[in-house]
């Protein structure tokens, strides 16, 4: 579990992290969600003890990550796949890590098989891709079988394949019980990989609640109906007093009564209905509906299209 009470973390004249309260849970994987700039990394960082809070406290496992024994058997972390010694094979690195925490071979060759790197672990991990670094990166995060893994940008550089893998890699380690709290802007994979988000916004919190919650909270009543008999469907509706709105041929957006109350208001008349759909946002429109404002880097074509 980590656990984070009134954190702030400032920077000179910029507040980074603007008091973040908010508790990662074992068991489920928790999305860390922002727009870049709005402290994300600063906040994972100071989870670690690599930063230090300006006020406020954090604590992994209810301690402060320092105090841990065994750091690394508590925290499995992965900030920045290319921090290795690049003149290391990926095996090398593993090993020269598993050395100083007390580590049996044996594991180092586990892990390796675990993030697929086995036919490369007598590598430079100097020449290896994006993808490949981004495995290594997550095996020596595995490496002492940590309670909870901290990630950053897991996926990035990983192609289908290893999206799946880590997917369903971190989905298990949650189901065993552990704390899995990663970061990503590609909304797509993490809606559907974790089960809880926390959003921030200019070093603020902006939302810690379900992901179901979060994309739910952004959806609109709007019911997506077509018909051959659109016409007829719509002055019945519209009769019950409610907004329909004829977007196409054969097409009815209809706001003020269910998508069941409509299939019943249609059989009732014997219309046919070749669509009944209730529109439900993406994580990608709940996300940009709740950043627009918290946006530190904007295009000048940006800002061109809001001023039109």
């Amino acid at each position: 579990m980590i656990q984070a009470d009134s954190l702030t973390k400032r920077y000179g004249d910029k507040l980074a992290v603007d008091g973040l309260t908010f508790t990662v849970e074992p068991g489920i994987v928790t999305g860390f969600l922002g727009p870049n700039g709005a402290g994300k990394s600063t906040t994972m960082r100071m989870i670690l003890g690599l930063d230090t809070p300006t006020s406020g406290t954090v604590t992994v496992n209810g301690k402060p990550f320092a105090e841990h024994l065994r750091p690394l058997a508590e925290v499995g972390a992965l900030l920045e796949a290319r921090a290795v010694h690049t003149g290391r094979s990926a095996r090398n690195h593993l090993l020269a890590m598993a050395a100083t925490a007390g580590i049996g071979v044996k594991r180092v060759d586990e892990v390796i098989g675990m993030v697929g790197l086995a036919d490369v672990a007598g590598r430079r991990a100097g020449a290896f891709s994006l993808g490949m670094g981004q495995r290594l990166g997550i095996a020596s995060a595995l490496l002492a079988d940590p309670q909870t893994l901290i990630l950053d940008e897991p996926v990035n550089g990983l192609d289908p394949d290893g999206v799946r893998w880590i997917r369903n890699l971190l989905k298990g380690l949650a189901e065993e019980g552990r704390t899995v709290f990663l970061s990503s802007h590609l909304m797509s994979e993490m809606a559907v990989t974790a089960d809880h988000v926390i959003l921030v916004g200019q070093g603020r919190l902006l939302r810690d609640q379900s992901m179901a919650d979060f994309i739910a909270e952004a959806s609109s009543d709007v019911v997506r109906v077509r018909s051959p008999q659109a016409g007829q469907l719509a002055d019945l509706l519209l009769a019950s007093g409610v907004t329909v709105r004829n977007i196409a041929e054969q097409t009815l957006e209809v706001e003020g009564l269910t998508s069941d109350q409509i299939g019943v208001t249609a059989a009732g008349a014997s219309i046919t209905l070749l669509e009944l759909s209730t529109q439900t946002a993406s994580l990608e429109d709940a996300y940009m509906a709740l950043t627009e404002d918290s946006i530190d880097y904007r295009s000048t074509l940006e800002n061109t299209k809001d001023a039109a």
